[in-house]
């Protein structure tokens, strides 16, 4: 799953005015080498995301025969040399395979998970270094019971139990179990999407209303590899309309009752909307209820609901990222799109053909194109948000 890393901080940059007759100092020199650095950290912050480069691998290893008999236990680990990057654009290079023991010993009822992390190390910032006329940069290897830093490089990690004194490779490396090195979650450098979207599924008093929880996370999981200039975040929230809004770019709801909005609901709603968001009703073609609700909000809200036959041939639901003709069927019946303003009305239970079949039944071919429609619904939110928010001056 993506991650959301953030862009360089905006600040203007500032180097070494250079004149005849400058005498060159310590301070001045560090300065204008720290400028170039700068400029290379920020010009890589902006176009990647950081990882691991090569290698870095990480095995269970006995315990090596050197250390002391009170630490020649079953929790050492072997790590490969490699290289990374961090999120500022620093290398992290590790030039020959090293020995980690994880020490964490966890002591409640509760598994802790266990990161083992990389992270650069200025060498400038360490204290007690030695006056050299050359400096090595280093990186320090390290274990955390919390989540990675934002400058951390994730090597692998670890769901410990209450007493385990050993750590092991697992049978089946996508399922590892307690005590397993886990290296599903490392992240590999590469070139940083275009826009990270943030999906929420709306809460509302309709039992039916989390049916496709599992299949917006299939939706999510699937947009990196079927349109890379988009991410979709770590996880699917679930919110009510109680809740901050904002953060979403997309509004997911579903079920088969009709809407009822208190006036609060209504105006939390249009802010939304005004500022970008876009809400998403995935409505069964049964759900009668729901769909006139949706319809009649619309038009309360002064946007009503247009179906893709009487929209521009060039509307984005349709042609943004990927081009549509025909829209995907469900239970023999053609989906239906209407969209109007921020709110977009789908009719058929699109989200239900976007993950698994348990019968294996629904065809590759079936799946993909209901993703690919989703992903046009997800770019058109996205794209609305940045431009509406680019637009607004009082935005951050």
């Amino acid at each position: 799953m993506a991650h959301s890393f953030p862009t360089p901080a905006i600040a203007t940059l500032k180097r070494q005015q250079v004149n005849d007759g400058l005498l060159l100092n310590a301070e001045r020199w560090q300065r204008a080498h720290a400028y170039h650095r700068q400029r290379q950290n920020v010009h890589y912050q902006s176009l990647n995301q950081p990882g691991i480069v090569c290698g870095l691998g990480v095995q269970v290893i006995p315990p090596p025969e050197e250390v002391a008999a009170e630490y020649r236990d079953q929790r050492w680990v072997k790590i490969q040399p490699g290289i990374a990057i961090d999120l500022e654009g620093n290398l992290i290079i590790v030039p020959q395979a090293l020995n980690f023991r994880i020490t964490t010993e966890v002591k409640k009822p509760e598994p802790l998970t266990i990161y083992v992390v990389a992270q650069y190390r200025d060498p400038d910032q360490l204290e007690n270094s030695s006056p050299s006329e050359v400096v090595q940069e280093t990186f320090r290897i390290d274990e955390r019971s919390r989540p990675p830093g934002p400058l951390d490089v994730e090597l692998c990690r670890l769901l410990l139990r209450e007493q385990q004194r050993a750590i092991s490779m697992p049978s089946d490396v996508f399922f590892p179990g307690y005590g397993d090195i886990d290296l599903r979650y490392r992240h590999q450098a590469q070139a940083r999407p275009q826009g990270l979207v943030q999906i929420a599924e709306l809460q509302h008093d309709d039992p039916d209303c989390s049916r496709n929880y599992f299949n917006l996370t299939y939706l999510s999981r699937s947009i990196e590899d079927i349109y890379p200039a988009l991410r979709g975040a770590d996880s699917i929230d679930q919110v009510t309309w109680d809740h901050d809004l904002q953060p979403y770019e997309l509004l997911y709801l579903t079920g088969n009752q009709g809407l009822s909005l208190n006036s609060r609901q209504c105006s939390a709603l249009s802010a939304y909307l005004n500022r970008g968001g876009t809400l998403f009703i995935d409505a069964p073609s049964e759900a009668k209820a729901l769909i006139q609700s949706v319809q009649r909000l619309a038009q309360q809200l002064q946007t009503p609901l247009k179906s893709l036959q009487e929209s521009r041939r060039d509307h984005p639901l349709r042609v943004k990222p990927f081009l549509f003709s025909a829209l995907p069927q469900s239970r023999q019946a053609r989906i239906q799109l209407l969209s109007g303003g921020g709110i977009i009305l789908s009719i058929g239970n699109l989200a239900g053909l976007w993950g698994l079949d348990e019968a294996m039944l629904r065809s590759r071919t079936e799946i993909r194109t209901a993703q690919e429609l989703g992903l046009n619904i997800l770019h058109f939110a996205w794209k609305r948000r940045q431009m509406i928010d680019g637009r607004d001056p009082t935005s951050v």
